[in-house]
């Protein structure tokens, strides 16, 4: 357990990039140096995470901790990978109320919330390019953005992902499922869930709903963050309109966006951004907060794992799971999309100054594909720059 908390560690203090860099780093650590899994058997729990709701990457790591030790060890490579972002997060939600009169923390909050422009707006393109090259995706994406900036409700959420997975199943259906999940074994076999973690999933999604209505009480900050960790499709950026959602009522949109400006500026997974919004909404014992939120977030993930490890390459080979995860993913596109007019682009670019760091920034990004961190420093720098200069 301790080997598999170290490596898992290691990796959490110097993973920048997102969840598509940490699929990259764990190949090489535990495919290429370690030998823990072969590709094939890493190629199969990437799949997975990508059906699955939850932090993708932070999924992926469970999933190997969990072949390499069990149980067990899938909550110690949890623990390892997301302890130095939640550590640094907690740190920044408590101590950064005291630079609030300190000219160039305003100014480095203010790149990195320009950098949340550029980074989600890249995400949108990826995924675009990944979930919607049929028609029928591009409609459901566009549909769903719309919907979603006219009436942003957690319901209305739900009901457009249960719509799009409907329609996945009629018309997004491939012939042979293997095409699109050739790392995982074609042939039909038994479908055997780990019904148990099922249950636990289901209880616990059941509670939430209660807890989620329960003002000025710790189970609605578990509630809340449960939710999105239940419904988030995709990881990562995907979970900014949901929780924004969730939590819009509790915290100024500034703050929330501050939140994530500072998740860009730490190594390991982006839902630990609910240490930074847990620490927030639970003032009166702010690592309680932080503790419940993070926990809530990445606990749906892992239950729906643990599910289907075992089983993935009989669904895998499903044609009709297949086209509802494709018309799932046409949707989480359009709710990014959404995320991107609102909070980022209306909290961050306020003049034409700022939106032309961003279009500078996006293509820096595209044409010369940079390093986050080598970004996050040059943001930071420029708002220092620009507000020093006003």
């Amino acid at each position: 357990m301790w080997h598999i908390f170290v490596r898992f560690l290691s990796l959490g203090l110097v993973s920048f990039g997102g969840p598509a860099a940490h699929i990259g780093y764990f190949r090489q650590t535990f495919v290429g140096d370690l030998q823990w899994l072969d590709d094939k058997h890493y190629a199969s729990l990437v799949a997975l995470s990508q059906f699955m709701p939850g932090p993708g990457s932070s999924q992926v790591g469970f999933a190997i901790g969990y072949h390499r030790g069990g149980l067990l060890g899938g909550l110690a490579a949890f623990v390892g990978f997301t302890l130095p972002s939640f550590c640094l997060l907690f740190l920044l939600a408590v101590t950064s109320a005291q630079w609030l009169d300190n000219g160039v923390f305003l100014g480095a909050i203010y790149g990195l919330k320009l950098l949340a422009v550029v980074v989600v707006a890249d995400a949108v393109w990826i995924m675009f390019n990944q979930f919607c090259r049929k028609r029928l995706a591009k409609i459901l994406m566009l549909t769903s953005s719309v919907l979603l900036i006219l009436h942003g409700s957690l319901l209305s959420q739900m009901l457009i992902l249960l719509v799009a997975a409907l329609v996945g199943v009629k018309y997004l259906s491939p012939i042979d499922a293997s095409d699109v999940f050739s790392e995982a074994e074609a042939e039909t076999k038994p479908i055997r869930l780990g019904y148990v973690w099922l249950a636990v999933f289901a209880i616990l999604f059941i509670a939430s709903l209660a807890l989620i209505k329960m003002d000025a009480h710790l189970g609605q900050v578990f509630g809340q963050f449960f939710q999105a960790g239940s419904l988030v499709f995709g990881g990562g950026h995907v979970v900014l309109p949901l929780l924004e959602t969730l939590v819009g009522d509790a915290m100024t949109s500034d703050r929330f966006i501050t939140g994530y400006a500072l998740a860009q500026a730490v190594p390991g997974p982006m839902f630990a951004l609910a240490a930074f919004l847990g620490a927030e909404l639970w003032s009166q014992s702010p690592l309680v907060g932080a503790l419940v939120a993070t926990i809530a977030i990445f606990l749906p993930g892992f239950l729906l794992m643990l599910v289907a490890l075992k089983t993935w390459a009989a669904l895998s080979a499903r044609p009709k799971v297949v086209g509802a995860l494709a018309g799932i993913n046409a949707c989480v596109v359009g709710f990014l999309v959404a995320a991107l007019y609102m909070p980022v682009f209306t909290s961050a670019v306020k003049v034409p100054l700022d939106m032309a760091l961003v279009l500078l920034g996006f293509g820096c990004l595209k044409l010369f594909k940079p390093n986050i961190l080598f970004l996050v420093v040059i943001f930071a720098s420029a708002g220092v720059l620009v507000k020093l200069l006003a």
